[in-house]
């Protein structure tokens, strides 16, 4: 049975991709010889980036979604406002059934048990194969471990399509994360020397991103979980290390955009989106054409010309639109067209102007015309690029009490370009919670839209969470992470709740 399942889902759930995600049903594609063939097993690996992308506005959603970006003006419905206000209880608990990522998780579990049984012309491609799933797993688990705390642990693929199987006690979230250390030094020793990308793109994971993980992990489970100065020094180590696989930072933060830039050096691991194919989700911060056509744009010009064809869902809050609000910085203008209601007799509003403010478009995603009058969302999206591993390895600096300022002001350099003024706009090495501050501010001047804010705070430690997000208040950490369904505890008796939550 687990063999079917896993050709239904590869052949049909991937049949319409025109890239090489794209498989069809190949002759040797049988139930009796699935795991028998390298073609069987690379139709597997495509499989599992078809599951993840499926996912991966889950990921956004968990990663950004409930911190202080969104929130503000929309000018149609909201969705998700109360994830945004942390407004749930047990009965209302979002992301049931652990958002379905244990369904994810048994087509690794399956891709990792068996590859190694099977014979490849050549066993440095099975070995870069090895290392991706090793590192997808991590993902996984450690995206696991950040919302939920205790999650259980399954490694093994389901025998069969019986619910018991996946019955499981949440294990404690030092054996989860012992468990993603274990993947990510597995997927390590899995590509060794190859720092390559597979078919040479960015769309699939490899030794960098497993590095970039690896540093995001020790640096979490150095500050929250008692690791200590051991756990940043093995982050700052491996954010080091990136370097060398060729990955750089974008000489200009506007050349990470839009469907031409997708081959960077400076992106890591980006989800593909293409049309026919499958797009994103970034429709929905955009708006319809009737609502924006009677606009303004900051410099005065009018809306009427603007081709778009999607939903106002999500709306930056004002704290983020204020945030931005630096004509000089190339990530205003990058990440927001601000809509007015007036263009102010011709001369716009150069600067954030509350009371004729109408609304915004998130312009970092906006996909492409389509040559009919339409637009269409096919860009891909980054897990991990190059900035953020400077962050990153920012963070680990300052938490060993080294100056972080380096990272922070090479980032602070491309993104105000030729405007860029050391005296003006150079950060100084300052106190360890001075730094935290400063490197927070950046990363999420850098980042907004790419799922990273909320994780960030928490990462950061839960003062600066409850600090920064308008919705949460001291006594309220236990919110930090979520609570899980009743349904699911229904369902598994050996499930307890999320604690701090009251069934």
């Amino acid at each position: 049975m687990k063999k079917y399942i896993y050709i239904l889902f590869a052949v049909f759930a991937l049949s319409a991709c025109e890239s090489e995600l794209e498989i069809t049903s190949p002759s040797e594609l049988t139930a009796a010889g699935f795991w028998d063939t390298e073609e069987g097993a690379k139709a597997a690996h495509t499989g599992l980036y078809g599951t993840y992308r499926s996912s991966n506005y889950t990921f956004w959603l968990l990663g950004e979604i409930r911190s202080d970006i969104w929130g503000g003006d929309t000018f149609e419905s909201a969705s998700n406002t109360s994830l945004i206000e942390s407004n749930f209880t047990v009965t209302t608990a979002p992301f049931g059934g652990w958002a379905g990522f244990y369904s994810n998780l048994h087509k690794l579990n399956d891709f990792i048990v068996n590859v190694p049984n099977v014979t490849f012309t050549n066993e440095i491609e099975k070995k870069h194969l090895m290392g991706q799933a090793y590192g997808l797993r991590a993902f996984y688990y450690y995206t696991l471990l950040k919302t939920w705390g205790d999650v259980p642990i399954v490694l093994e693929p389901l025998t069969d399509v019986n619910p018991e199987g996946l019955s499981r006690a949440r294990s404690p979230k030092n054996e989860v994360m012992a468990l993603i250390k274990s993947d990510l030094a597995a997927s390590l020793t899995s590509f060794g020397s190859d720092n390559s990308f597979w078919t040479g793109s960015k769309v699939y994971w490899s030794k960098a991103a497993t590095l970039a993980l690896k540093g995001d992990v020790f640096i979490w489970s150095g500050n929250l979980m008692g690791g200590g100065a051991a756990d940043f020094n093995e982050a700052k180590t491996a954010l080091q290390q990136i370097a060398a696989t060729g990955i750089s930072l974008a000489s200009s933060y506007d050349n990470l955009w839009g469907t031409d830039n997708e081959e960077n050096n400076e992106f890591i691991f980006s989800v593909q989106y293409k049309e026919n194919e499958a797009t994103n989700y970034y429709n929905n911060f955009t708006g319809r054409a009737t609502e924006i056509s009677p606009t303004f744009n900051d410099t005065g010009a009018s809306m009427q010309d603007f081709i778009i064809g999607g939903a106002n869902r999500y709306g930056p809050s004002e704290k983020t639109l204020l945030l931005l609000d630096d004509n000089e910085d190339a990530r205003k203008a990058a990440n927001f067209i601000y809509l007015y209601s007036n263009d102010n007799g011709g001369a716009g509003y150069q600067n954030y102007d509350a009371s004729n403010y109408f609304g915004a478009v998130f312009a970092k995603f906006l996909g492409a015309e389509d040559g009919t009058g339409g637009r269409i969302f096919e860009n891909d999206l980054p897990v991990y690029r190059y900035a953020d591993v400077l962050l990153l390895l920012a963070e680990a600096k300052n938490l060993l009490g080294e100056d972080p300022s380096g990272e922070i002001n090479q980032i602070r350099k491309r993104a105000y370009g030729t405007n860029y003024v050391a005296a003006t706009h150079a950060y100084v090495n300052g106190s360890s919670v001075d730094n935290v501050k400063a490197i927070l501010q950046e990363r999420n001047k850098e980042f907004i839209g790419e799922g990273k804010r909320w994780w960030d705070l928490r990462r950061a430690g839960d003062s600066y969470t409850i600090d920064n997000v308008p919705f949460l208040s001291p006594g309220d950490e236990y919110k930090l992470v979520l609570p899980i369904t009743l349904d699911m505890i229904g369902r598994n008796p050996f499930l307890e709740q999320t604690s701090g939550y009251t069934n």
